[in-house]
């Protein structure tokens, strides 16, 4: 398993992977290490997870750079995604027993109630995007409600997936209660299969979320989905213009496009068109793409040479149907998978960047008649993972929210990941919650305890 930096496309480390064979061996060690761990208490559990959260912080900076090495986000957000998921860690650690606690129900019983117990190994199956905070954001609430865990990551980010299994190690974690498998994807059918394994949950693609839940289903096991987007930014005639862009520009940008809760489609009410168009233009111009280890750099590489590929076909389709480029709209030679800062404007059902989801520095502004072709544009998508609303008129703003298919809307703000907040969507962006106490009681038995008088 190779892990190549995508700023220059060298070579950075080789890593062995794991056979079957071992796979199950570790599979048997997980579940040895459950049946004591579901027993620990939570007081000792929160100690660990605290201790978790101070070896994310003292290495902040080295994790930081294994961050950027291996998958191109710049410097400064690697660092911002070390920090946060130490806040994950403490959050769970300060909240799950309170979450967990059995709830008393009043029935004709002589005492009844709810007890959230821990299921067994929890497989999960992780995108490089994100290649710490979408562990941790499963793995704080799941190791807190006494599951083990066994991480299949993504096979260009191995030296980030042995990390994480090194942190919990560190943090004074039992040896195999998380677990990292360097495999490829063809194993994963035999590790869901395995007896032990319990539930599985994937963020990822679209296909790839289909084929766990579909090897889920054929094993009646529980799963988590959270998958793409093609979140909509929607700017109505009262909205406070300026920092409409200024978000505008961070939503779309942030991790060089690379994020399912990005804004992609800027759903724009022609009064503030032209405007929003040149100033939106006007920052994206002036953000600098390069290395990004490089304090300075706004935007680093693509991930790999096939997603510049995959952004390239979807532009290049998008204007000979119609759309107009403002900006950028070509990859950038020379070494590395960088791709230019990219504005289309006139963009249409039909054409690529409205249908399908952009994974890259591509926004695909919408121009509209009103908030009610706003709306309508907005759920005219397969996905449904966040949105974004500006308006001055916050009741308004509530209003509309309602009518916005997605797992999240945020009013003036840009959409993001909060320990305290569901997180997920609907549609094909997948199902199921993380984060918050919904998030922790994904993966437990919610079982019914009914005591006779």
């Amino acid at each position: 398993m190779k892990a190549v930096n995508p700023a220059n496309n060298r070579l950075i480390k080789e890593y062995p992977e794991h056979e079957m064979a071992e796979v199950k061996h570790i599979i048997n060690l997980a579940q040895e290490e459950y049946h004591a761990w579901r027993r620990v208490s939570f007081v000792q559990r929160a100690a660990l997870m605290k201790n978790a959260a101070h070896v994310l912080r003292k290495k902040k900076e080295e994790l930081a750079f294994l961050i950027t090495q291996e998958m191109g986000k710049i410097i400064r957000e690697s660092r911002a995604e070390v920090e946060k998921c130490a806040w994950v860690c403490d959050y769970y650690a300060e909240n799950a027993e309170r979450f967990l606690t059995a709830e008393i129900i009043e029935t004709d019983a002589g005492e009844s109630y709810v007890s959230f117990e821990p299921l067994g190994i929890v497989l999960a199956v992780m995108p490089w995007n994100f290649p710490f905070w979408q562990v941790f954001r499963f793995a704080a609430p799941a190791l807190m409600a006494g599951n083990a865990g066994l991480l299949k990551h993504a096979s260009n980010v191995p030296g980030c997936a042995l990390a994480i299994e090194k942190i919990f190690k560190e943090a004074g974690f039992p040896e195999n209660i998380f677990r990292t498998l360097l495999i490829k994807p063809n194993l994963i059918p035999d590790v869901i299969g395995d007896r032990h394994v319990q539930a599985a949950t994937l963020t990822g693609s679209e296909p790839a979320g289909a084929a766990v839940a579909a090897l889920a289903g054929r094993e009646i096991k529980k799963t988590v989905l959270e998958l793409g987007g093609s979140d909509p930014f929607i700017v109505l005639r009262d909205a406070d213009l300026d920092k409409a862009v200024q978000t505008a520009v961070q939503a779309r940008m942030i991790n060089a496009g690379q994020s399912c809760i990005a804004a992609k489609r800027f759903i724009v009410v022609e009064d503030l068109l032209p405007a929003f168009k040149q100033k939106m233009a006007e920052k994206m111009r002036a953000l600098k793409v390069g290395d990004p280890q490089d304090e300075s750099t706004d935007v680093g590489p693509l991930a790999r040479p096939d997603l510049v590929r995959d952004l390239e076909r979807q532009v290049e389709k998008s204007i000979e149907q119609g759309a107009r480029l403002l900006l950028g709209g070509k990859a950038i030679e020379g070494p590395g998978n960088f791709y230019q800062p990219t504005v289309l404007t006139d963009v249409k059902k039909g054409m690529p960047v409205y249908e399908e989801e952009t994974f890259g520095p591509v926004a695909a502004i919408i121009p509209v008649q009103d908030e009610d072709e706003a709306i309508a544009v907005a759920n005219d998508s397969p996905f449904g993972l966040g949105a974004s609303l500006w308006t001055k008129n916050i009741e308004k703003g509530k209003t509309l929210a309602r009518e916005i298919r997605a797992g999240a809307v945020f009013i003036n703000g840009m959409v993001k990941s909060d320990p305290r907040l569901p997180f997920g969507g609907i549609k094909k962006s997948g199902y199921g919650r993380e984060l918050s106490h919904y998030g922790i009681k994904e993966f437990v038995n919610i079982k019914t305890v009914w005591v006779a008088e």
